[in-house]
């Protein structure tokens, strides 16, 4: 009895927290059951992860301290930036008076996936940005993204990421160049759409030679989160899927690493 209560709560957050039609057609029961097509959009710790380049910043580091052999139990110990792999800007990692990410709510971190393509674009130019032209062209051939959607940009940038020197692209001045978000755009999903949240399978919201960092600034503003090294975006449709984020629970943190899965309904 205790688990039928427990799954029905959880199945009306979940309807809650969306708020959208395709919810409808996904239960908690078909995500258990396996009916539905789970996609992990993280990238696994290692040290070979990508990490913002700046003085302070480091790998990540992993050490055994306890062996099987030896100790009768695997164990060891990590260390990392908190803007390293796949990871989460809290909003106050750019700006003063908004929460840290152990503050986030769940309701926040379950939503809509809306997933734009700019990969030809990038192709052509690096230093591509997202327009809210572009987010207007895609909205004609997949419908207005919903209230309380998530965002994510495909592009294509995800086929660098074994490579960190070509991930990063540095050139001889050591300015990194890589596509993001614009201003417009950044300004149009806040106050045309109102997300939940961005993100994108690059370094940053911001492209690589912003100085700025005025989408950070935009976004992070006004409570609003970025998920930076996001995986597998070229696998997840246009629309339809589901998000579910879960991240580091860092007390005061400005982020951190971040399990991010898309849900997609039974066919």
């Amino acid at each position: 009895m205790l688990k039928k209560i427990s799954l029905t709560l959880i199945s009306i957050l979940f309807t809650f927290c969306h708020g959208y039609n395709a919810v409808s057609s996904t239960s908690l029961d078909d995500v258990m059951n396996g009916k539905c097509t789970i996609i992990d959009l993280t990238y696994p710790l290692n040290s070979g992860n990508a990490y913002w380049p700046g003085a302070s910043y480091s790998p990540f580091k992993y050490e055994t301290v306890a062996t099987l052999e030896n100790d009768g139990v695997f164990s060891g110990i990590y260390s990392a930036p908190e803007h390293l792999g796949t990871h989460i800007d809290a909003p106050n990692h750019f700006e003063n008076n908004q929460i840290s990410v152990d503050k986030l709510k769940l309701e926040a971190l379950i939503g809509p996936a809306a997933v734009i393509d700019i990969s030809t674009k990038v192709a052509g130019n690096a230093d591509y940005q997202l327009t809210a032209e572009d987010i207007i062209l895609w909205e004609k051939s997949n419908g207005l993204i919903q209230n309380g959607s998530i965002v994510l940009l495909n592009t294509g940038w995800w086929t660098k990421w074994n490579d960190y020197d070509k991930y990063k692209n540095a050139d001889e001045n050591n300015k990194l160049h890589f596509p993001g978000y614009s201003e417009d755009a950044a300004i149009f999903l806040i106050e045309k759409r109102n997300i939940k949240g961005i993100g994108i399978d690059t370094l940053s919201a911001d492209y690589g030679i912003s100085s700025d960092f005025i989408v950070h600034h935009i976004i992070n503003g006004e409570g609003k989160y970025i998920l930076e090294n996001v995986a597998n975006l070229d696998k997840l449709p246009p629309n339809g899927a589901t998000l579910v984020i879960a991240p580091i629970k860092i007390e005061g943190g400005s982020g951190g690493q971040t399990r991010i899965w898309a849900i997609l309904p039974p066919q």
